[in-house]
């Protein structure tokens, strides 16, 4: 079967109590058994190699992170198309005053994104939209955890069903890829 290379976007990580150094789960994802193992900023975003398919390397990657770290973790895999995709189908200019953020989850996650946006009170400037089947959420800078949706994003109820980057993550991932 063909290698494949994927991004690893782990959800919480680094927040809230949920602390690791990027080698340390390099070091889970390469005994796990993928190859040319990578971290890129220390977000939780891990680049490898696998022949193994999607489904099967979400599962043992999870298990493998959660008997290490001791933590029930998540997490979301990318390969380089759809990341690709993810970042030159941003709808928004990039401003100096203004995050782009763009999520990766389970299937049609986009759509239950949007309509909680479409259902909360708006900061000014604030906007979303689905392009390609990916949710992009533009929230002014300093605001991002204190717009309504922003507050919403950290519910317990949806940790394993997303997880976010500014667009600037998705672009040095890129680089490295």
């Amino acid at each position: 079967m063909e290698r494949k290379t994927y991004c690893a976007f782990l959800r919480g990580v680094n927040v809230k109590g949920t602390n690791m150094k990027m080698a340390e789960a390099c070091a889970v994802f390469e005994k796990a058994g993928m190859e040319n193992v990578l971290s890129v900023l220390a977000s939780g975003n891990i680049l490898f190699t696998s022949a193994k398919g999607k489904n099967e390397l979400k599962a043992l990657l999870e298990n493998a992170m959660s008997a290490y770290f001791s933590y029930e973790a998540f997490l979301f895999l990318k390969n380089k198309m759809e990341i690709e995709t993810i970042f030159h189908k941003n709808p928004f200019e990039k401003h100096p005053d203004f995050h782009i953020y763009s999520f990766v989850g389970v299937k049609e996650i986009e759509n239950t994104l949007m309509e909680t946006y479409e259902n909360v009170e708006k900061i000014d400037g604030e906007n979303a939209l689905i392009i390609a089947s990916n949710f992009y959420w533009k929230v002014p800078k300093g605001n991002t955890l204190g717009s309504e949706f922003g507050k919403i994003l950290g519910r317990k109820n949806l940790k394993d069903k997303f997880t976010s980057r500014n667009l600037n993550t998705f672009e040095k991932i890129l680089k490295k890829i």
